[in-house]
């Protein structure tokens, strides 16, 4: 597909804004690899295939390594589930091996059968407070979100805490519907020290790729979660 053949005007109005105009808009800026983290997690939000395998090398070449690419995507798993993901990961396997990357990529998972469930409760307590600690008890699922969201890909490497913290936050404000969730993770992202300006500058940087509408509402859970933070 050869949009800049096929469609000139299109893709040289898009590429100015996208490329150009948004990523120097004074006091929205962001240092390359967190904007194009940030995009690609978007993109997975927002089921935008294509548009994924165009950013990706652009990524790269920002300077994510293959490590945080694929963590990236694992952790799309917890919010998106695994039959949306998996088309993402076989584009990143194929763009990979392309560039020559060895795969499989080196372990990176620090937590083990029997831990998993607190060291994924102390990463809860780590973004939303201490109260977190015995959330798990609330039922099957709140064990789950502990062991297997939180334990099975919050504790591994690759990406800090705060990252994790970002990624997540795009997710959910790409796909739309998941309001709540948004201003919680909003509220997370502020007490791991991704303030307020900090989650504005990343939906302005995701703002091409995911729409108006989702972005406008990011931004209304954003001041939400600000707000109730006093």
């Amino acid at each position: 597909m050869d949009l800049w053949r096929t469609d000139p005007e299109f893709m040289q109005q898009f590429e100015r804004f996208a490329l150009e105009e948004v990523v120097n808009e004074p006091g929205q800026q962001l240092e390359p690899t967190t904007r194009h983290m940030a995009i690609l997690a978007s993109l997975l939000g927002c089921q935008a295939l294509d548009a994924f395998r165009w950013e990706l090398p652009r990524a790269l070449e920002a300077g994510l390594s293959p490590v945080m690419v694929k963590e990236t995507v694992y952790q799309a798993t917890d919010y998106l589930g695994f039959g949306r993901v998996l088309p993402f990961l076989e584009a990143v396997n194929s763009v990979l091996e392309a560039r020559g990357v060895a795969l499989p990529l080196a372990p990176q998972a620090t937590a083990a059968t029997d831990d998993r469930l607190e060291k994924g409760a102390q990463a809860q307590a780590a973004i939303f407070g201490r109260h977190m600690l015995e959330a798990w008890k609330n039922g099957h699922i709140h064990r789950w979100l502990a062991a297997n969201c939180f334990g099975d890909y919050y504790t591994r490497n690759g990406l800090t805490l705060a990252q994790r913290e970002m990624i997540t936050f795009c997710f959910l404000a790409a796909q739309g519907g998941c309001e709540p969730q948004l201003t919680a993770h909003a509220a997370g992202n502020m007490n791991l020290g991704n303030d307020r300006g900090f989650l504005v500058r990343v939906v302005s940087q995701c703002l091409p790729y995911i729409g108006y509408p989702r972005s406008l509402n990011a931004i209304a859970c954003i001041d939400r979660a600000a707000e109730a933070r006093g």
